[in-house]
């Protein structure tokens, strides 16, 4: 028998489900989008914490998720130079 029989198949918790739920609503209120508008996106947002990585933090008071670089949401903020 070989070890991967032994362990459980990886099933959603309970946990899993409202979170996933949470998120959802969090993209439907925020707008949140996996893809540019225009030539707004996350990684030229004030708000993305790391512009140089493919996913990064959103430190912006609605959000504070994981978002991807070319993602866009309606709180996109110009960062000033």
């Amino acid at each position: 028998m070989a070890d991967d029989d032994l362990l459980p198949k990886p099933e959603p918790k309970e946990i899993d489900e409202k979170k996933a739920l949470e998120l959802r609503h969090m993209a439907y209120d925020s707008v949140l989008k996996g893809v540019p508008y225009v030539d707004e996106q996350c990684d030229n947002c004030l708000y993305y914490l790391n512009p140089d990585e493919k996913l990064s933090y959103c430190w912006h008071p609605k959000l504070r998720i994981l978002v991807g670089a070319t993602w866009w949401c309606q709180w996109w903020e110009k960062i000033e130079d």
